[in-house]
Formats: structure tokens, C-alpha cells, sequence
């Protein structure tokens, strides 16, 4: 690659980058809100306190999806292995104690009611997502990468009853998996095994 496409590839990244502020800046004229999603979890958060406790400071809010977003909108990076293996879904209240020496304990306190579905895994604009019932839920690349998962599987994903624009990886069924027990079932098969159709 030249150094005339990089350059064309940089300017590119911060134009969208500048239009993109410009949006979020109109946005927050028309709204009085920085950030929409963010202001969400903020005023829900808003009914759980902020403490102390023997071991630092007490944090309390709501998984976003990615963070956790306390009653003021501050964001504290949720790390992303303990979000995919406690299988948090978006609008859990979580619980994070900072510890003297700086450490982020978390701690789910308050799961939301919870629905499962099954879809397709996809790759939209750079991010994995799952598509179900019409709609896409994004899914942390952790929860990918843990389930070996690939574009093409069923994914079954948690989602809170309320709406939502993430998902909780729960299971992978893998596609060649899914497509023989679809070729099996049409053909008359039995435990994976092809049959030939009868014409």
C-alpha cells in the first residue's frame, strides 16, 4: 500500500470521525443529553446508591451490554471474559467495589427477567452480531472467541424481556451440525445419518 492511499485512508477515518461528533453534538442540542443509550441505564441506575464498604469504594448501576453505567452516566469497563462467562444481559444491576489498591471487583446484584433466542451469527459493520426475530443483537467478541463460534451457526443468546441491542451468548450449534440434522430430518435419517430421498 502507498503512501498516497494511507493518507487518502486517514483523511477518510477523520472526516467520518468529525461528522459523526457534529451528530452527537446536534444530537445533545435537540435532546440536552450527551448520549441518549448512556442517559438510559444513568436514570436507572439513579435508584441504586453509591457506598462504601471494609474493602473500598461501593459503585452500583446497570450493564449497558459493554459497561457498566452509573447514576451520574460514568461508565466503568466491564471486563469483557466475566461478562460472557456470568452471562450478563443488558439492564442487570451490577454492583463494582474499587478497591484501595485500585483493583474493579464486580458483582451481579439484580438480574432483569430474562428471555432466550436462537439466530444466526453475523459480522455487520466490523461487530458480530446475531440475527433473531427480525432484528440484529450485537454480541461481545469474548463470548465469540470463548464458543469458537464462526459466522454462518444458530447462536441461542439471552436477552431481557424489555428491548434490547445486546445479547448474552448461551450456546453454539455449530452450522455443518445444524445443516446435517436439517439434511437428516428431510431425508429421513437418524442420529446425523444421510439416507437417500426417496423419488
Amino acid at each position: 500500500m502507498s503512501d498516497d492511499q494511507l493518507l487518502i485512508i486517514q483523511e477518510l477515518i477523520d472526516s467520518a470521525t468529525n461528522s459523526l461528533r457534529t451528530a452527537r453534538n446536534m444530537l445533545a442540542d435537540l435532546t440536552g443529553v450527551q448520549d441518549v443509550s448512556r442517559q438510559k441505564f444513568a436514570t436507572r441506575a439513579s435508584t441504586v446508591p453509591m457506598g462504601s464498604s471494609a474493602m473500598g469504594k461501593v459503585v452500583e448501576g446497570i450493564f449497558d451490554g459493554q459497561n457498566m453505567v452509573d447514576s451520574d452516566g460514568q461508565t466503568y469497563p466491564v471486563p469483557a471474559n466475566y461478562a460472557s462467562k456470568s452471562k450478563l444481559v443488558e439492564g442487570d444491576g451490577m454492583k463494582l467495589t474499587i478497591t484501595e489498591d485500585g483493583k474493579f471487583i464486580y458483582k451481579q446484584i439484580h438480574p432483569v427477567d430474562r428471555r432466550t433466542v436462537v439466530g444466526a451469527l453475523i459480522q455487520e459493520d466490523g461487530q458480530y452480531k446475531v440475527l433473531a426475530e427480525g432484528k440484529t443483537y450485537r454480541v461481545l467478541l469474548a463470548s465469540v472467541t470463548f464458543y469458537r463460534a464462526e459466522v454462518g451457526d444458530q447462536v441461542t443468546i439471552i436477552l431481557p424481556k424489555d428491548d434490547a441491542h445486546w445479547g448474552a451468548v448461551e450456546n453454539v450449534i455449530p452450522r455443518n451440525v445444524s445443516e446435517a440434522a436439517v439434511r437428516s430430518f428431510v431425508n429421513g435419517g437418524e442420529d446425523g445419518e444421510l439416507t437417500p430421498s426417496v423419488s
